[in-house]
């Protein structure tokens, strides 16, 4: 193993009937008025919204909902919650659904802490995020894995430019993970989430540090775990273990415990985050989309390392292209795109692309990526492969 520093404060509960916690929880972390974020109606509808908020008034816990969380979450929406906060008063941001209403509540908890702000600056770096109130999760669908990571991701619609925010300050006190709450989540978001969870930890495979056996072992084991369970919850949504391996999955590929001892890739995350920004497409979806075409751009730094993957996660495997090959047609067996076609965005113009690599080095402020360092020109010609 190379030298490391790791720090995961979050406090899991896990299993059946976990979300009996919650108030007990807020208040362990100096909560009494909650304002709760959550998405587009999808917990209101199977009765958990009201399950939570009757627990935390039984327990004399102000409350003050928030709904209309958005897939990559708005910054209007983020603003609107910021000041809601503080008419309320809150002193806890309590997010209930998946990633989408995880990163809003990590914004709005900035926002709030720092009034004087406005929380964008945070995401451009135009300043330092040095507090925050505190941030609980009860989640409803395994993704993100945004309830136990250092991560948050925001768009400013205005603009179409989305962009993610690594600080510990986003680390959530709590997380509530009871799998039952899957159980009703349509094919298509619960596809993407399989995708998010299998790209987070294969965008830390790829680095160009070697030698941390261990942390190879943990990214592979999940991996495969995604895979032998991916089917059986698209055929089977109440599948209770299959579920449950699931979730955990998602919080183990974000909480950077796959990275230990190595740094982070992500390119393939920067080059979605352009893709949803502009398109609104699906977060997950974006990432499968841009994978193959990254994987063959770069694999020639190190195709061995493209072999033990397709080995340690597969089984047979010869080469660097197959190991691609095989995980695009995990990809595919799933129903996520791996080209823009598949996207539903159809091909682009050379402009298009032009402005997509232009958006993702951040206007000519960076590289994106540690495996290979990829430059404007890197980035356009990744894209172009993708571009069918």
């Amino acid at each position: 193993m190379q030298s490391f520093k790791f720090h995961s404060p979050t406090e899991v509960v896990f299993g059946r009937n976990a979300d009996g916690d919650t108030a007990a929880l807020i208040k362990k972390y100096g909560g009494s008025r909650a304002l709760v974020v959550y998405g587009e109606g999808s917990a209101e509808r199977s009765g958990l919204l009201d399950k939570i908020i009757s627990q935390l008034r039984r327990n004399y816990i102000a409350v003050f909902k928030y709904g209309g969380a958005m897939p990559n979450p708005h910054l209007s929406f983020v603003r609107k919650g910021i000041k809601k906060a503080l008419t309320y008063k809150a002193d806890f941001i309590l997010a209930i659904g998946g990633g989408s209403a995880i990163d809003a509540a990590k914004a709005i908890a900035h926002g709030t802490a720092n009034p004087d702000i406005d929380v964008w600056k945070f995401w451009t770096r135009e300043e330092s995020l040095t507090k925050s109130l505190p941030v609980g999760v009860v989640l409803t669908i395994s993704a993100a894995g945004s309830e136990t990571s250092m991560s948050a991701v925001i768009t400013d619609t205005e603009t179409g430019l989305k962009r993610g925010l690594g600080t510990d300050f986003n680390r959530p006190r709590f997380a509530v993970m009871n799998p039952e709450f899957t159980f009703t989540i349509p094919k298509y978001p619960m596809a993407c989430g399989l995708a998010d969870i299998y790209m987070h930890t294969l965008d830390r495979y790829f680095a160009p540090e070697e030698g941390n056996e261990t942390t190879d072992e943990i990214a592979a084991a999940i991996m495969r775990t995604v895979i032998r369970n991916a089917s059986r919850v698209l055929e089977n949504p109440t599948d209770y273990h299959a579920q449950s391996e699931i979730m955990w999955c998602g919080s183990l590929s974000h909480n950077r415990i796959t990275e230990l001892g190595r740094s982070m890739d992500f390119s393939v995350h920067q080059l979605g985050h352009e893709l949803s920004g502009k398109f609104d497409v699906a977060h997950g979806a974006s990432l499968t989309t841009m994978w193959g075409a990254w994987a063959r751009y770069v694999m020639e730094i190190n195709p061995e390392r493209f072999t033990q993957y397709g080995k340690a996660v597969f089984g047979e495997c010869k080469s660097a292209e197959e190991a691609i090959e095989k995980t695009e047609a995990f990809f595919r067996g799933i129903g996520t795109p791996t080209n823009f076609t598949e996207l539903g965005i159809g091909v682009q113009t050379d402009e298009v692309l032009d402005q997509l690599a232009e958006s993702c080095t951040f206007f000519g402020k960076r590289q994106v990526g540690s495996f290979k360092p990829l430059d404007k020109e890197d980035i356009k010609a990744i894209y172009a492969s993708a571009n069918r």
